[in-house]
């Protein structure tokens, strides 16, 4: 408990902003990853090296790839160690993802997005832990938000690329340059530490002493109140209630996520808008994640988790309704980015923050790999059943899908959520 509240009132270190730039930089892969699938499922269907069923496969394969990895780390990262989970991930996402570049044919490189989402399911469990684990408890909120925020500029700059790149030079050069950037970053992570607060809850104090001595290189902050809990007061209610509100929210905002940014350029095309067009219109959208972000990071601490997370749940139904009418492109453009800025309020309150404050530190990584395991699989089955409805309705109902989804996690979370706001999370 010493070494436990020792932990809780550091302040800002070199190691921890180390932890950070390092997490962050691989979620930034993450978002890149989403976005760069994306632009390649339009443009392999426009140039007929793939059909809508293929692109359907393709993208499907990542979210089950994602599933997979997710709980894989969930279960590595809780019982061997969150250093052991945080390490495999990104080589297997960097190596299969290189390797697509170089596919024959479009079932090659399902196959290669499969493995590569794999590690980047682990990447997306371990990272926002990570940082919430080595975080100060005053500011841990911020913090977590904050590498959302990095993670998802990501977004408009992973579109301006393909932009850039993919009319001229095909699809291929995104992935190798993706893939290169992932054997780079896991280099620079091979001396990140094990995280304290696993090493205390597993008995080895020792060793968390030392990480800790290292976090509390510029003080403590001994004046700033924190509302300590033992570990099984952390959650309010039991552990299946919470993993239930953790799985609704997260996949809530997955699935609506992924579903208009997987889609998006897609749709555009089908309007007869060209495929330059169609990605210069997506990245002006893909605006509103940095934008999103940066309001989830300032409101979650500011104002608690609930009372950020809950209204914009409830304003991704309002928007996904009013785009689901618009017709003009400035209009189009317009909701388009105040719903993907929506969406990324989510990302950084719900997926950054609060799923991993809802389960204990002996359960956290295989609580969050459930939850955002879970979300996966759901969004496996989305873009086959978006394909379906294509061939036979409008894009409209996948928006009207999207809003009573988002009305549904809104209603779980205010009312089975805990606040978890400057609650310790032993």
């Amino acid at each position: 408990m010493q070494l436990q509240g020792r932990l809780d009132r550091t302040n800002e270190s070199p190691l921890f902003y180390k932890v950070f730039a390092l997490v962050s930089g691989g979620m930034i892969l993450d978002a890149a990853d989403v976005y760069m699938a994306s632009a390649v499922a339009s443009t392999t269907l426009k140039d007929n090296w793939s059909t809508i069923q293929q692109n359907s496969y393709f993208l499907s394969s990542g979210f089950l790839g994602l599933f997979i990895g997710s709980l894989i780390a969930g279960f590595i990262g809780d019982l061997k160690g969150r250093r052991i989970a945080y390490q495999i991930n990104l080589i297997l996402f960097g190596a299969f993802t290189f390797l697509g570049a170089f596919s024959p044919n479009m079932t090659f490189l399902i196959i290669c997005r499969l493995m590569s989402s794999i590690g980047l399911g682990s990447e997306i469990v371990t990272g926002y832990s990570m940082v919430n684990e080595f975080a100060p408890v005053h500011n841990r909120g911020k913090w977590c938000a904050t590498t959302s925020l990095i993670a998802n500029c990501g977004a408009p700059i992973t579109m301006l690329l393909c932009t850039l790149i993919i009319p001229r030079f095909g699809w291929r050069p995104m992935f190798a340059f993706i893939g290169l950037i992932a054997a780079i970053l896991w280099y620079l992570r091979r001396d990140i530490p094990e995280s304290p607060r696993w090493l205390i809850a597993h008995d080895r104090q020792a060793e968390a002493q030392k990480i800790i001595e290292r976090l509390e290189v510029n003080g403590s902050n001994l004046q700033k109140k924190i509302q300590s809990q033992q570990p099984h007061q952390q959650v309010h209610h039991s552990f299946m209630v919470s993993l239930f509100v953790a799985t609704v929210a997260v996949s809530a905002t997955i699935i609506c996520q992924y579903t208009f940014t997987s889609w998006v350029p897609t749709l555009l095309v089908q309007k007869n808008i060209n495929i330059s067009n169609s990605l210069g219109l997506s990245t002006l959208m893909m605006l509103g994640a940095p934008v999103g972000c940066a309001i989830g990071a300032y409101l979650v601490d500011k104002i608690g988790r609930k009372l950020t997370i809950v209204p914009a749940f409830f304003l991704t139904a309002i928007f996904g309704m009013i785009y689901a009418r618009q017709s003009q492109v400035f209009t189009v453009v317009l909701v388009g980015f105040l719903l993907t800025t929506c969406f990324y309020i989510l990302m950084a309150s719900v997926v950054a923050v609060y799923v991993a404050e809802l389960f204990p530190t002996k359960f956290r990584f295989r609580g969050s790999g459930i939850a955002n395991g879970i979300a996966k699989l759901f969004t496996v089955g989305m873009p086959i059943v978006v394909a379906w409805l294509l061939s036979f309705t409008s894009a409209n109902v996948i928006f009207w899908i999207i809003s009573a989804i988002a009305v549904f996690a809104g209603a779980v979370v205010w009312f089975l959520g805990d606040e978890t706001n400057q609650k310790n999370i032993n």
